[in-house]
């Protein structure tokens, strides 16, 4: 899975940990700085901006709105956010600010390799003086400790750590992965039944028959592909691999449960098995031609205007398609589910993220205070208000949310228009300026996962699992899907009673990088891999596919495609491994 920054709606986790044992030699000593004795002053007397670099940040410039406001309270400083992503040229801004020896006072990174790299240039603040300061943080020191193994010294912060069982689902009301379908024209076909994943294409046909058209007059399509995430493989064929609890790992499915291991390329696996069902549809026409060339936003606007009936993940059609007033009119997505499926779900990660952590940069002005502010994101408060815009969390309580009547929490009349009603209305001006929507943290990362509880509610930071959301929002499309889902509230709650789902423990593992020889191994393989793929796709007979798939493998096999299995295998094996092992300490 890639780009999880879309995942925003689905309120998972992420998906491991990082484990810095290829930077071992360095040592924190010589980097620490300050000297925090006693606790976190309450007040700080001198106002002062910070440099915020953010790998993950999609907003450049001054923090405004309420969660400035919120910060200049608290700790009476101001966020300047350096953002590659706005900046353009990610990696060149990484390398020229690590080149200076300053990428800011609080470093935000998107990659291990850009972790490994900023401890290895010594960017980083061994900040082991303030964490003993940090109580919010230390609640989850088993997550920090594994962040910064073979460090002498607290350089890493990471992000998406849970208290849940890393066997229980991170996934909050909707799972990461699922075949989803217009649920209006499913119900007009007469719901049929769905055995496997092939059944889907008689079922699209018959949707396709009912709404040909879509309202703005163009040609509606099964299927709406896009290749901006490919990787080692063709992304869209790997997604219906997770309908049957398999995810990869570089040229490998790895059953969430170490059952079963298969290589992309053979010809009964889970992913050429996706690539003939993609045939089978373009021959039915029911894939959309512009497939092969348009990229995510292209394809995201025909899921708004009605033109795709089928999508892989509940995070892309429901926020593109379910609208106030197309769920009102019972129009909309929802899962439509196969006999033979079981769902990879992430679980939740007792150790944190290994794509994203926090840091404390080594010539910061004030690290105590970068340091309050770090801890700050790790408390109940910071992860209502923090996660709002990525992690589905709720916002700040009195502002977005209030405890209702019975004390259990529930969206306020401001907060059902921040998250329904399209962030219309002006923050009341205790809270600052602007709407909801501009002020929410531009940090874009989430430190602790909605899913995880409140404990002075006993429900979950994100609001979508409040039974009092579950009621505002019902409407008939919701109805339809409950009345024929055995009345389940929601697909979490269908896919776990009905035994629909697989738990992949949250682990910890992050594969080991490719050396030099395997990477260029790897770049012409998956170049072969991902071409092949897109024609097989597309093919317009079986034959045709057939002769595509046999010049695919002959073509990598002759590049040396055995011994970049060979490790991806080896990393899959280890990987369930340290599944195993999470799920015997934490349960």
């Amino acid at each position: 899975m890639k780009r999880r920054e879309f995942l925003a709606l689905a309120g998972i986790g992420a998906i491991a940990t990082m484990t810095l044992s290829s930077c071992s030699l360095i040592d924190g000593s010589s980097t620490t700085s300050g000297n925090s004795t006693g606790a976190f002053p309450k007040t700080w007397k001198k106002p002062i901006t910070i440099d915020v670099f953010d790998d993950l940040a999609n907003y450049q410039g001054m923090q405004s709105g309420w969660f400035a406001k919120l910060v200049q309270d608290k700790f009476n400083m101001k966020l300047n956010v350096i953002a590659p992503n706005v900046a353009g040229g990610g990696e060149t801004l990484f390398n020229t600010r690590s080149a200076a020896g300053d990428l800011g006072d609080l470093v935000v990174l998107g990659s291990y390799q850009h972790l490994t790299e900023a401890l290895k240039g010594g960017l980083l603040l061994d900040s082991s003086s303030y964490y003993k300061n940090m109580t919010n943080a230390s609640r989850y020191d088993v997550a920090v400790k594994k962040a910064n193994t073979g460090n002498k010294g607290t350089f890493a912060f990471p992000t998406s750590v849970s208290k849940l069982k890393p066997t229980q689902s991170s996934e909050s009301t909707e799972p990461t992965f699922g075949p989803y379908l217009r649920w209006d024209l499913y119900e007009q076909a007469g719901f049929p039944k769905i055995d496997t994943l092939e059944d889907l294409i008689p079922v699209l046909q018959e949707m396709q028959k009912a709404e040909p058209k879509a309202p703005n007059g163009k040609p509606v399509y099964g299927l709406s592909l896009f290749k901006d995430w490919d990787g080692n493989m063709m992304n869209n064929a790997k997604q219906p691999a997770c309908y049957y609890g398999f995810d990869e790992m570089g040229f490998v499915l790895a059953a969430a449960d170490g059952s079963s291991y298969e290589s992309i390329i053979d010809s009964d696996s889970h992913y050429v098995r996706s690539l003939k069902f993609f045939s089978k549809a373009s021959q039915a026409g029911l894939v959309d031609p512009d497939s092969p060339t348009q990229n995510y936003s292209t394809m995201y606007a025909k899921y708004q205007a009605g033109q795709v009936l089928f999508a892989f993940w509940p995070w892309l059609a429901q926020p593109a398609y379910n609208t106030t007033d197309n769920m009102n009119a019972g129009r909309g997505f929802e899962i439509a589910p196969l006999k033979d499926m079981k769902i990879f779900s992430y679980g939740a990660e007792v150790y944190g993220s290994s794509n994203y952590s926090l840091g404390i940069g080594t010539k910061a002005s004030d690290p105590e205070r970068v340091a309050a502010f770090i801890d700050w994101l790790y408390s109940v408060d910071g992860v209502y208000a923090n996660g709002a815009q990525t992690g589905s969390a709720a916002g700040p309580q009195n502002l977005t949310w209030k405890l209702d009547s019975s004390k259990k929490p529930a969206l306020s009349a401001f907060g059902q228009n921040a998250f329904l009603g399209g962030s219309t209305e002006q923050v009341p001006s205790d809270w600052g300026t602007g709407t909801f929507t501009k002020g929410v943290s531009a940090l874009n990362v989430t430190l602790v996962t909605a899913v995880d509880k409140d404990p002075s509610t006993g429900y979950s930071f994100a609001y979508q699992m409040w039974p009092s959301y579950q009621k505002l929002v019902a409407n008939p499309l919701t109805k339809s899907w409950s009345s024929h889902m055995d009345g389940a509230a929601t697909t979490m709650d269908y896919l776990r009673a009905n035994k629909k789902i697989i738990v992949a423990p949250g682990s910890g593992y992050n594969a080991p990088a490719d050396d030099s020889e395997t990477q260029t191994l790897r770049n012409q393989i998956k170049a072969v891999i991902v071409a092949d793929s897109w024609k097989m796709a597309m093919a317009t007979s079986t034959s045709q596919f057939n002769s595509l798939l046999k010049d695919m493998q002959d073509t990598v096999n002759g590049l040396g495609y055995a011994k970049v299995l060979k490790l991806d295998m080896e990393h899959a094996k280890a990987q369930n491994a340290a599944r195993l092992a999470v799920a015997k300490k934490f349960g």
